[in-house]
């Protein structure tokens, strides 16, 4: 018997191995071509890769990102395959872990920093000061910028964490619900399920998305 909500998330595996982290492995999900008529599958997952080439080359206006796309597709097909594994049932749901997720945003985040303050030292003081300020509340608007700044990766991974997190307490607090219910309810309880589920699929490629896109902002400002 589950004696904490938060028993789903933790590792159950052998504690030298980590197996559980095995899930995250995703390339072995990914569709392959096998012969020269590509499948639906294929055709799909092509479809939505040049989607996602194509709004990200919308936002990387700078010609010195030019191959960046290719990284922002691939972080997005990652994030998004390991939210919609977490979705079944014994798979251990990796994005749902500040580990997965900090390993993810602060990387990158810190070497847009780098690479801005280096090379673009008097755009990113530039970025600090808003246009048309009062002079007044310069010193605090140069600082509350930076610190909003500082906690980007913060709040990347905490919005995809707590977004994952939430879905899958809901399904197990339904589920639990289950056995106590008469047959009467039941259905309802596998119809509320059900629209939850198809809720979390939404959900798993919204966040997906929105983490590579606010990935892709934080990159165009240091240029």
């Amino acid at each position: 018997m589950m004696t904490n909500l938060f028993s789903s998330f933790d590792p159950s595996s052998y504690p030298s191995l980590y197996l559980n982290w095995v899930s995250s492995l995703i390339f072995l999900f990914m569709p392959s071509m096998f012969w020269l008529i590509p499948s639906r599958w294929n055709l799909l997952w092509i479809k939505l890769i040049m989607t996602m080439h194509k709004e990200f080359k919308i936002l990387v206006k700078s010609p010195k990102n030019k191959g960046s796309t290719l990284l922002l597709t691939s972080l997005f097909m990652f994030i998004m395959l390991n939210n919609l594994l977490g979705l079944f049932p014994y798979i251990f749901t990796s994005s749902s872990h500040m580990v997965f997720t900090l390993a993810l945003s602060l990387p990158l985040w810190t070497s847009f920093m780098v690479y801005g303050w280096i090379n673009n030292t008097t755009h990113m003081l530039a970025h600090l000061v808003p246009q048309g300020a009062p002079s007044v509340l310069l010193p605090f608007l140069v600082i509350i910028e930076t610190t909003s700044s500082l906690i980007r990766p913060g709040t990347l991974a905490i919005r995809l964490t707590a977004n994952m997190i939430a879905g899958h307490l809901l399904l197990t607090l339904l589920g639990n619900a289950g056995p106590s219910m008469s047959a009467y309810t039941l259905p309802i309880l596998i119809i509320v399920q059900i629209l939850l589920l198809i809720l979390e699929t939404a959900v798993a490629l919204i966040q997906a998305y929105v983490f590579s896109i606010l990935i892709t902002l934080y990159s165009s400002e240091v240029n």
